[in-house]
């Protein structure tokens, strides 16, 4: 019998694999890989929807090649709050407001989440609908803990039973068994502000025997924002999980400072081996219903039944008096310095003036001929009013960049820009917004920096271990882009506006936006967490 000659077959075999085609092959971009380290020269080849090698790869053959040149290739950003997937169900041009500028991944669910909803009572079933229709891009999934409310006590002011807790930690269960990856709070919106700790306390160690996270829109994001912050750390420390702040802020003028205490306070439990984080957006106008203007304990019976109230002017005048001169919850009025001129209105609801919206409140007072208060009450009486209040400044913007565990968010659901009628910027800029301003413009962080906080910082915060990262064996969410160019272009005045120079954005191996064009390419997958 022949002897097999086993070390000639081993380097038969490594010669066929590295001959075999690329799907995808990336020559000549400066590599910036994610991990914060500097750029470096490379070529980036593509095989299966991962990233099957790096290097000098030129001359080997491929099914498609890209002659990047001297722009720089990445990792997909991943958006720390996306809000929603509901838009790909329908639209998927609605993708486009994410995907230009560089998000290939985006979490979803604040409060609350697509499911569990009467539609589809289980993330499963959710999944599935997405999965059967085709994505333009990954999500990753909270449960809202707002849903899980709404689903057992309704939106009233209530304290949940032995066994409506129990109902409600059966519901997070389910959903973690699906594959969402946490527990999401809304503690600033009725109902989800109900909610007291214990009973967060109890959903998050649900999600604490699958190895998921806990994250909030915290109660408070002003004046008792530390308080708010050692909440969010404690239900993280008591379940046993990591948590997370969503975009950290400290607003009201009064209350700048606290953003230094803020990231020192994060940064100590830290040290104690709690594993904290927290993500911003990169603009000082926040956005919220207008409703939130109104003390949420007016709302304990329902929003509907309150906002029929307002009609009444002696409460009207009582309200008032309450928001002028009280501050121990979270006032926004006292945040934008009791000046209407401050409110900038984003979006005006079914049988309202859409010549309203871009403009001040103070602004639309005058072209109704009516004083602010009586404008303020009218709008707040429709329900469904969004908001730009000028609450935050750059310097707390530039702080927090420059602290290694912040990442970045849009703070929007996706947006289709033929459709929407208005939106605050972020929508459409908030991660090149990063790159032009805060890197290139102003120099707060390097690219490498900005990079990594916009892609495996937060991979590995929500356990997307192949992703963030541009290493052999990764999944190919990748971007090209040129740093001296890249640039949002939506503003608060005009905020349907897609960025520039982000050509290239490909999403586990199919180039999504292809030279500058949307792709009808399906690259998206819902990536299930899967218990530890």
């Amino acid at each position: 019998m022949a002897r097999t000659n086993l070390p000639a077959l081993l380097l038969l075999c490594a010669a066929a694999a590295s001959a075999q085609d690329f799907d995808l092959l990336l020559t000549g971009g400066r590599v910036v890989d994610g991990s914060g380290n500097p750029w470096y020269r490379a070529d980036v080849g593509v095989r299966n929807g991962r990233i099957a090698a790096i290097g000098n790869l030129a001359g080997r053959p491929a099914k498609r090649t890209i002659a990047v040149g001297n722009q720089v290739i990445s990792p997909g950003f991943i958006d720390m709050m996306g809000n929603t997937t509901l838009p790909f169900l329908t639209d998927r041009n609605a993708a486009q407001s994410k995907l230009r500028q560089g998000i290939t991944t985006l979490l979803a669910g604040e409060g609350h989440s697509d499911a569990p909803t009467k539609q589809w009572p289980t993330f499963a079933a959710y999944f599935r609908a997405l999965e059967q229709k085709g994505m333009p891009m990954n999500a990753v999934y909270d449960v809202g803990a707002t849903q899980i409310r709404l689903a057992v006590l309704g939106d009233k002011d209530v304290t949940p039973t032995s066994v409506q807790q129990k109902e409600m930690n059966a519901l997070v269960e389910q959903a973690m068994k699906d594959g969402a990856v946490g527990l999401s709070t809304a503690l600033i919106y009725p109902p989800g502000t109900y909610a007291q700790t214990d009973e967060l306390v109890e959903m998050a160690k649900v999600v604490g025997r699958y190895g998921g996270v806990y994250v909030s829109h915290m109660r408070n994001e002003s004046n008792k924002v530390l308080d708010a912050i050692r909440e969010t750390i404690h239900i993280g420390e008591v379940a046993g999980i990591p948590s997370h702040v969503f975009h950290l802020k400290a607003a009201g003028e009064e209350n700048w400072p606290l953003i230094n205490d803020a990231i020192k306070l994060i940064q100590a439990s830290r040290d104690r081996g709690l594993d904290v984080t927290a993500d911003i957006y990169p603009y000082i106008r926040n956005g919220i219903g207008l409703t939130s203007f109104l003390h949420p304990k007016h709302y304990a019976a329902g929003t509907p039944a309150f906002l029929k109230t307002l009609a009444d002017p002696a409460l009207r005048k009582t309200l008032r008096t309450e928001v002028e001169t009280t501050s121990d919850w979270e006032n926004w009025y006292r945040h934008v310095g009791k000046n209407w001129d401050n409110v900038l209105i984003a979006r005006v609801g079914a049988g309202m003036d859409k010549a309203y919206e871009a403009r001040s409140l103070a602004e639309i007072a005058k072209m109704r001929k009516q004083d602010e208060w009586t404008t303020f009450f009218d709008l707040v009486q429709n329900g469904s009013v969004e908001v730009n209040p000028r609450s935050m400044n750059e310097e707390q913007k530039a702080i927090a960049l420059r602290t290694p565990w912040v990442s970045v968010c849009t703070d929007a659901e996706p947006l289709n820009i033929q459709t929407a009628t208005n939106a605050h910027p972020r929508a459409f800029g908030a991660f090149t917004r990063v790159l032009a301003k805060y890197v290139r413009e102003d120099k707060v962080i390097t690219l490498e920096q900005a990079v990594r906080q916009m892609s495996s910082l937060p991979a590995n915060f929500l356990r997307l271990y192949d992703r963030g990262r541009i290493a052999v064996g990764m999944s190919a969410d990748l971007l090209v882009f040129d740093p001296d160019k890249v640039q949002d272009t939506a503003t608060f005045q005009k905020p349907l506006s897609f960025p520039t120079g982000m050509p290239y954005v490909i999403v586990n191996g199919k180039v999504m936006i292809d030279n500058n064009q949307f792709s009808s390419e399906n690259g998206g997958q819902v990536l299930r967490h899967k218990a530890n």
